[in-house]
């Protein structure tokens, strides 16, 4: 079963043991664009948001697919 969106980022958060305010203050972006991200509520965010996301988590855009085959 293949993660969303959401849990992936929950996961690699917890992993490094850090937070959506972390994740606000290192990406730039407000708390209140990231937590409905995170707790799924928004599904499809701008590219520009999941490219800091991918960058402060130093990861690729790719690692975020939900549907790899």
């Amino acid at each position: 079963m293949a993660l969303t969106l959401a849990e992936k980022i929950k996961f690699m958060l917890d992993n490094n043991g850090k937070t959506i305010y972390w994740l606000a203050k290192e990406t730039g972006l407000a708390f209140g664009a990231l937590y409905p991200i995170v707790s799924g509520k928004r599904k499809y965010p701008s590219f520009e948001t999941m490219e800091k996301i991918a960058d402060v988590l130093d990861i690729s855009l790719d690692e975020f697919r939900t549907n790899k085959k």
